[in-house]
């Protein structure tokens, strides 16, 4: 089966905008992006945060992708390829924590992401991609669709309690 095109986006965007594999030394700007995302979450002990992030950086199949404007973190993504028993044993893909600094919101660094995330996916011989948006976000919808996702199934979480749902403003 062939796969698809490897999907770009780089015209639009400055030179100075690099999306790479985060490393242990791009924490701090993370965990920034992740607060300007959601200011009310929870936080966690610089410790718990700095071994968890080695964990994820450890982890087969994860990759926390980071877009920077010259040397500023404005946007990460994290995509997780697993392994599967269906489709001739063909891997799928989850995208979470999709984050563009909300000063640089619609300027094509979330599409520059997206599409790296998903040339990560195609390569991976992914069969399909999921992702999860809350079902009020309309413009995060709209972005999805646009990069060509469709809605195609009813999603599920369970919570457990403490850790509230994010606050679309």
């Amino acid at each position: 089966m062939e796969s698809p095109p490897i999907r770009r986006a780089f015209l639009s965007l400055p030179d100075e905008l690099l999306v790479r594999p985060a490393t242990m030394e791009d924490l701090s700007g993370l965990l920034s992006l992740n607060h300007d995302l959601n200011p009310d979450d929870l936080t966690a002990d610089p410790d718990l945060s700095e071994e968890t992030f080695q964990q994820m950086l450890e982890h087969p199949g994860l990759t926390v992708l980071l877009a920077l404007l010259e040397t500023e973190p404005v946007g990460s993504v994290t995509v997780s390829v697993i392994p599967n028993l269906t489709r001739g044993c063909a891997s799928y893909a989850l995208i979470e924590n999709v984050v563009t600094l909300s000063t640089h919101r619609g300027r094509g660094i979330g599409e520059r992401m997206m599409n790296a995330a998903i040339d990560i996916c195609w390569a991976a011989g992914c069969f399909k991609i999921m992702l999860l948006s809350g079902e009020r976000n309309a413009r995060a919808h709209a972005f999805y669709e646009r990069l060509g996702f469709e809605r195609s199934k009813t999603g599920f979480d369970l919570r457990q309690p403490g850790y509230a749902p994010r606050k679309i403003t």
